[in-house]
Parts: C-alpha cells; structure tokens; sequence
C-alpha cells in the first residue's frame, strides 16, 4: 500500500509505516491520519508481519505532531485525530526516530511498545506553547512509561528532552549511530518474530491491559492468559530438556 501521505511496506517480518510528508516535519493533516489507520488495518490483516515499524521520511523529523496548518483532524474519530492512537495493535510496535518527535509526534511514538532513536532527536510536549491540549494517548501513554514525575514535568514546561536524556528516563529504549534508527528497529523486529508469538503476545497482552489495574487483578488476568498458551510453555520446555539453548545458546 502506498499514497501520497504514508507509506506502508513489508520488510522481513516487519511492516514499515512511513510518515512520509518531510516539507511538513511529517506533520500529521487529515489525509496522513487516513493512510495511518490503513496502514494499521493491513498490518492486523498480515498474519505474516510479526511487528509493525513506526518512522518518519525525509532525516529531520519523526513526525511534528497535528499539522496546525491544515487544521483539518477529526478529533472525535474512533481511532483517534492522528489516525490510531486510542487503538491498541494486537502485534509489538516500534518507532524509528530521527529529528523532530514533538507534540503528536510523541504521542504516535508513545504508541509504540519501543523506541529507537538517533542522537539528533528531539522530544517533547511542544503543544504546550500554542494552547493544544495532548488528545492522542499522551497523558495517558507519557506516565506509563517514564512514571508520573516525569511526565508531569515535561507536559507542563513543554520542554525539549534530547535523546540521551530521553535514554536515561526510559522514554528511547536505546539510542543508535546516526542514520542506524530504522536498521536498528528491523534488527529488533526480526528477534522479536523469531520468538514462539502465542507466548510473547500474551505477555504483551497481559502488561499492557494490566497496567492500570490493582496488583491482584493484574495477577488473575496474568494467570488467565498464561493458562491459554500452556501448551506452547510445555513445547519449549521439552525442547530445553532435551538441550537446545543450553549455556545461553540463542538468546
């Protein structure tokens, strides 16, 4: 699939998802967040595509949030005004930045299960300057990943965080050379594909629909999904017992 706005392509057993409007700092107008919500849908329908890869064309943005030129967003679309942000993939995500990764931008990558990132990005609730309130999982997103603290300080000031910062407090979970961002990101989609899904995506499934509930219900809903995906435990377990992956072999 492609368009004039996103591009969607499949690379090994990722699907890269490329914002791709660079004279805008691949801001987001309403045609952009079309292509991303169908960008999503052919992912979800590729039982062949492991993990789903988030990035920005062009070298100096990820993304530069809403395009407040266009102003043209549906705010109360289902799937959310940049397209899939109050949507949760059923498969890992991972955002590839370089440059620019502000307002909505943050919110798309936030979105994502993990962030790769160059030493040239830059993060941050700029929103805050021009009165433009976080409607794509920000408040929500932000918090969970850097905890509350942090997130506070950075919605409120609206500051600009740089990439070994953004490192340091959790928001990158690593950051590469120049340039090495979507590599790097396809690097980490072909581990993650190469592991049994059932189990991974039920520990995905568990975190994520768990992190808001009391510890005991987060445990329940642990032990129910684990139980669904036994058999697949009791298929790596006799692989182990008969030697494979002894002494760290393959990890």
């Amino acid at each position: 699939m492609s368009g004039d706005e996103v591009l969607y392509e499949r690379r090994g057993a990722a699907a890269v998802l490329t914002i791709d409007r660079p004279q805008r700092r691949n801001a987001i107008d309403a045609a952009a967040a079309a292509g991303l919500r169908r960008g999503l849908e052919e992912f979800e329908a590729d039982e062949a595509a492991r993990v789903l890869v988030l990035t920005g064309a062009g070298g100096e943005a990820f993304c530069a949030g809403a395009d407040l030129k266009a102003m043209d967003l549906d705010v109360d679309h289902p799937g959310g005004p940049l397209g899939f942000t109050r949507l949760t993939p059923s498969k890992p995500a991972i955002a590839a930045i370089d440059g620019w990764c502000v307002a909505g931008g943050l919110e798309l990558a936030l979105w994502c299960d993990l962030r790769v990132a160059t030493p040239a990005s830059v993060f941050g609730c700029f929103e805050r300057r021009w009165g433009v309130p976080l409607i794509d999982g920000g408040t929500q997103r932000l918090p969970r990943v850097v905890g509350m603290g942090r997130a506070m300080e950075m919605m409120l000031t609206g500051r600009a965080v740089e990439a070994e910062e953004a490192r340091q407090i959790g928001l990158v979970t690593e950051v590469v050379a120049p340039d090495r961002h979507l590599e790097r990101a396809l690097e980490l989609a072909e581990r993650i594909a190469s592991f049994p899904q059932e189990t991974m995506l039920s520990d995905r499934r568990a975190a994520l629909e768990g992190a808001g509930l009391p510890i005991g219900d987060g445990l329940e809903l642990e032990h129910r999904l684990g139980r669904e995906v036994l058999a697949v435990a009791a298929s790596g377990a006799a692989r182990f017992a008969g030697g494979e992956g002894r002494h760290g072999r393959g990890v």
